[in-house]
């Protein structure tokens, strides 16, 4: 089973752990996921199985799309409601039109802070181990991007936006600037991910869906169909089944290679010799 399975996750569950309880249920310890989702959050979680898992680092890269719903008026630790209570104020009026001006803001490429409480490794050790020990640590910034985001509600103190990001955007740290420049604080009350990549929600199933035998699993190819691709010879797929070196006849960083209709293998350029490709990821498929 070399397959890609869209899990719909639950709140309450950290990523990993909806990770171990497929586990169980494939019976295979060969499976991995393309970007982590708070225990808070819900929503698509691309999953690989087997040799799928040979494209995790390609899905990571891809962009992906939130609800996001902002809890304005109390500030935690955590940067979300699970959080300590750090502050709290007389929650600030605004009317939708301002709202929007500040997310419209944020339709750039900056530098965003990393969040304490994250597994992001500085010296070595996960920063949310520093913030249970309570050693200080200057928090990270990052170069992330936004490319859309719109108000879709707004009542009293919650905020509901739809936000899509590039890969490492942490949402509870853009809720923060938001509130900054909203000269007010807030945190993340709720968090849905919608989409990643050509992933949809809609076609995300949960744990129980997948325990009950109702759900999908999606091929290589399937995963891979806007991917730019080459057909091969049989000539060409002697030498690519071997993870030959080849000259750059294509005009992609990375092409999939096809062989009566199955992915066998993706190769990128060679970073020695640009004139060359070689071997990004080989598949027995």
């Amino acid at each position: 089973m070399n397959k890609v399975l869209l899990l719909n996750k639950s709140s309450g569950i950290t990523s990993r752990e909806a990770i171990n309880k497929l586990t169980k249920i494939f019976h295979t310890k060969k499976i991995g996921h393309t970007g982590t989702l708070d225990p808070l959050a819900t929503g698509v979680l691309v999953v690989c199985i087997n040799e799928a898992t040979k494209l995790c680092e390609l899905l990571t890269q891809e962009t992906k799309e939130y609800i996001a719903t902002i809890k304005l008026g109390i500030s935690t630790d955590t940067l979300d409601i699970t959080g300590n209570i750090q502050k709290q104020e007389k929650i600030k009026k605004y009317s939708p039109v301002e709202i929007q001006r500040v997310l419209d803001s944020f339709l750039q490429t900056y530098k965003q802070e990393v969040p304490l409480y994250s597994a992001v490794r500085i010296n070595g050790k996960k920063l949310y181990e520093y913030a249970r020990q309570n050693i200080p640590v200057k928090l990270p910034r990052r170069e992330v991007s936004i490319y859309d985001i719109k108000l879709l509600d707004y009542t009293d103190d919650l905020i509901k936006f739809q936000v899509k990001v590039s890969k490492g955007t942490y949402i509870r740290s853009l809720i923060k600037d938001i509130c900054t420049k909203l000269n007010t604080i807030g945190c993340m009350q709720e968090l849905i991910r919608t989409k990643q990549g050509i992933f949809d929600l809609k076609n995300s199933y949960t744990i129980e869906n997948i325990i009950d035998g109702n759900y999908e699993l999606l091929s290589i190819e399937d995963v891979l169909k806007n991917f730019p691709k080459k057909n091969l010879s049989f000539e060409e797929y002697q030498k690519v089944k071997n993870g030959a070196i080849l000259p750059n006849d294509l005009n992609h960083d990375k092409t999939a290679f096809v062989y009566k209709g199955k992915i066998i293998a993706i190769y990128q350029i060679y970073p020695k010799d640009p004139t060359k490709i070689k071997p990004y990821r080989m598949f027995n498929n």
